[in-house]
C-alpha cells in the first residue's frame, strides 16, 4: 500500500484574503466558479506527466488561503497553456488565465523561477535567448547569410520600461 504523507496546516498561517487578491488580478475573475470537479486534471497533459501540477489542488489551496505555499511553489509555473482545461471546464473557469494571475502575484512578490531569471539575463545581455558568437556568424557568412548583430540595448530598454529587469534582478 502506498505511503501517504499527512501534513498539518496551522490555521494561523492561512490568509483568507488571498482569494480576493486573485479575483482582483486580470485572469482571476472566474476563480470562485470552480467546484473541484476534476475535469481540468483529467485532460491536462502536464498533470499526466507529473503529480506536481494539479489545477484542482492549486485552486483548493488558493481558496483555503495557503498564499505563501502557492506563490512560492514551482507548480504554478508548470501550466503549458494548452487550453484543454479551458475548453472542457463545465463552470467556465479559465485555468490558464488563473495560473497567469497567480504567477503575476508571485512575480510581484519576488518568486521567479531560476529558469526565467536566466532567460531575462540572456535577453538583457544579448537581446535574445541565445548568444550568437563569432563562430555562428562565420557559419552564417559561409552559408551566404548576413551576420547577426547583438541588439541588447534595445531589448534592455524594453525590459527596463516593462519592469521585468527590476523583478528579476531583485
Amino acid at each position: 500500500m502506498p505511503e501517504t504523507r499527512e501534513r498539518i496546516i496551522d490555521v494561523g498561517d492561512l490568509e483568507p484574503n488571498f482569494r480576493n487578491e486573485i479575483l482582483a488580478e486580470p485572469g482571476g475573475e472566474r476563480f470562485m466558479r470552480c467546484f473541484s470537479c476534476g475535469t481540468c486534471v483529467a485532460g491536462c497533459p502536464v498533470a499526466g506527466m507529473t503529480e506536481k501540477y494539479n489545477p484542482r489542488r492549486i485552486v483548493r489551496m488558493a481558496l483555503l488561503g495557503m498564499r505563501q505555499e502557492v506563490l512560492a511553489s514551482e507548480f504554478v509555473w508548470l501550466c503549458s497553456t494548452c487550453y484543454t482545461c479551458y475548453e472542457r471546464c463545465p463552470q467556465d473557469v479559465h485555468i490558464p488565465d488563473l495560473m497567469n494571475a497567480i504567477r503575476n502575484i508571485a512575480v510581484r512578490e519576488g518568486h521567479v523561477p531560476p529558469a526565467f531569471r536566466q532567460q531575462a539575463e540572456l535577453l538583457r545581455d544579448h537581446g535574445r535567448l541565445y548568444e550568437i558568437t563569432n563562430y555562428e556568424n562565420q557559419r552564417r557568412q559561409e552559408a551566404g547569410l548576413p551576420p547577426i548583430q547583438e541588439r541588447g540595448d534595445e531589448v534592455r530598454r524594453i525590459l527596463v520600461r516593462s519592469g521585468v529587469l527590476e523583478e528579476v534582478e531583485s
